[in-house]
């Protein structure tokens, strides 16, 4: 059985958090330690700890994260210019919090890599 995190709390809206958007798939927020002028985490509400765990019943809820990242690429100014995507799995790949997020990062060059 998967583990709670704190990104379940803030779903809940149990803990604060910058909520720029919530619907019954998905709660998109401002990371707390931005690595851009514009970091936004966008979660599915469902606790899915790693890519490993996706199954096709996530489906829908994965889809609408990028719709929800192009949406507030839009209303952020930022997706003309560009931004990135980034999407970590384990440790080594850099995941911190086992509840798979999207990272939005934007609003400057962000260069060939960006460590999150």
């Amino acid at each position: 059985m998967a583990q709670e995190t704190i990104f379940s709390k803030i779903i809940r809206k149990e803990i604060p958090a910058d909520i720029l958007y919530q619907d019954d798939l998905v709660t998109a927020f401002r990371d707390i330690q931005p690595k851009a002028n514009t970091h936004i985490l966008i979660i599915p509400n469902v606790l899915i700890p790693t890519v490993n765990d996706v199954e096709a019943e996530h489906e829908l809820a994965l889809g609408r994260m990028f719709t929800v990242a192009r949406k507030l690429a839009s209303e952020a100014g930022i997706a003309e210019d560009g931004y990135r995507l980034i999407m970590n799995c384990n440790r080594h790949g850099g995941q911190e919090v086992y509840h798979i997020h999207l990272h939005l990062v934007g609003g400057q060059p962000l260069g060939p890599l960006l460590s999150l």
